[in-house]
């Protein structure tokens, strides 16, 4: 007879190799990782290990899968509110909250060496994917409530909003100097001058008005 399985604590050793493996992949880079480091940082024996991941490139892409789903579970639990602007900004201090991880520097540099890799690269499009539906929709509802910008479209508002996060967060994995904490604020400041849109133009005097006024 099967062994029966316990779903939680079968889903609690998978995120504790998970972390263990972003922990390791962060400190070695990926091709300096090894599954024997990752066992020993997970306190566990390596049949464990193949168990739950067949190879390094598995747990790889699990961590990814792991991102995909926090993005998901953050849209999903926003619904039904009404303060769709702060719903935007509560997603820019979620991805924040990552880039606050002390792996998160190394582990982006490690994913972005191998971003051409087709596996690698369909689990960040997935993301990305995700990333877009879930602000495409709130920036739908902040649009139609006149709290945003209107000149361009939810898609390419969307697209910047992600730009400039994605920018800050290359930053961050790319510069041990340049410290969430320290450059937030600066963050929340573009994203929100963005999204409120351009202020008026400056008056330009009308040729009859230069000829009235010569100091116009």
């Amino acid at each position: 007879m099967a062994r029966r399985i316990d779903p939680e604590r079968h889903r609690a050793r998978r995120l504790q190799i998970i972390d263990a493996g972003l922990t390791v992949f962060a400190h070695a880079g990926y091709a300096g990782a090894t599954t024997a480091a990752i066992c020993r940082e997970a306190g566990i024996g390596s049949g464990t290990f193949f168990h739950y991941f067949p190879t390094k490139d598995s747990l790889l892409l699990a961590i990814l899968d792991e991102g995909l789903a926090e993005t998901r579970e953050f849209f999903a639990a926003q619904e039904g509110r009404a303060d769709a602007v702060q719903v935007l900004l509560d997603w820019v201090r979620h991805a924040l909250d990552d880039l606050r991880d002390p792996r998160a520097t190394g582990f982006i540099a490690a994913v972005s060496g191998l971003s051409m890799r087709d596996d690698v690269a369909t689990a960040l499009r997935a993301d990305e994917k995700a990333t877009r539906t879930g602000l495409m929709h709130w920036l739908a509802l902040a649009q139609g409530s006149g709290e945003v910008r209107s000149d361009l479209s939810v898609d390419r508002l969307a697209g910047w909003v992600m730009l400039i996060v994605d920018g800050f967060a290359g930053r961050v994995g790319g510069s041990a100097d340049f410290e969430v904490t320290a450059e937030e604020v600066l963050l929340f400041e573009v994203i929100t001058t963005f999204l409120a849109g351009p202020s008026a133009p400056p008056h330009r005097a009308t040729q009859q008005e230069r000829e009235e006024d010569p100091h116009a």
